[in-house]
């Protein structure tokens, strides 16, 4: 399947400096998920929290970096349903609104395997507080129109794409 995306925001793909490639992002409906090219998994949800203006990134321990809060899919587990557990486990958040805004195509290091990962949106008004747990020791609210150190590119190319006012 050809995977589109905005060239307006970010230039893809992007590289992360631990090898994951950002390939591709496409907007589309969250039923359009079951018509993925069956050759690539489904792997993982992503979630790009806004509020006022800013993001959500969450510092991971063991990879050193600032990232989009999410992660894999449990068994029997929907990509919704990923992306709301990882975002409680990860940064206590619980968001007022949450919305599927497409996928993103990766390819991982080592083995160069193409995977896609759902891509949520969601609104917060007033943040929860943060407690450290033993794969987050920060959260943060960041303003993607300037660049953070220790950020990864494929989340800030994510974070961008799913700005607010964006379709």
């Amino acid at each position: 399947m050809a995977m589109g995306y905005s060239t307006v925001v970010e230039e893809l793909p992007v590289e992360n400096v631990d090898g994951p490639v950002l390939i591709s992002f496409e907007r589309l409906r969250e039923e359009g998920l079951c018509r993925l090219d069956p050759s690539v998994r489904l792997t993982g949800s992503l979630v790009v929290l806004w509020c006022a203006g800013k993001c959500l990134i969450v510092f991971n321990r063991s990879r050193q970096a600032w990232e989009l809060p999410g992660g894999m899919l449990d068994p029997g587990e929907s990509p919704r349903e990923a992306a709301i557990r990882e975002l409680d486990e990860e940064s206590g958040q619980r968001p007022d609104t949450l919305d599927f805004a497409g996928v993103a195509q990766t390819r991982g290091a080592p083995d160069h395997r193409p995977a896609f990962l759902a891509i949520y949106r969601g609104q917060i008004a007033s943040p929860l507080t943060f407690t450290p747990n033993d794969e987050i020791s920060e959260c943060a609210w960041w303003d993607p129109r300037g660049d953070l150190a220790g950020l990864f590119p494929g989340a800030a190319a994510l974070a961008r794409l799913c700005q607010q006012g964006q379709a």
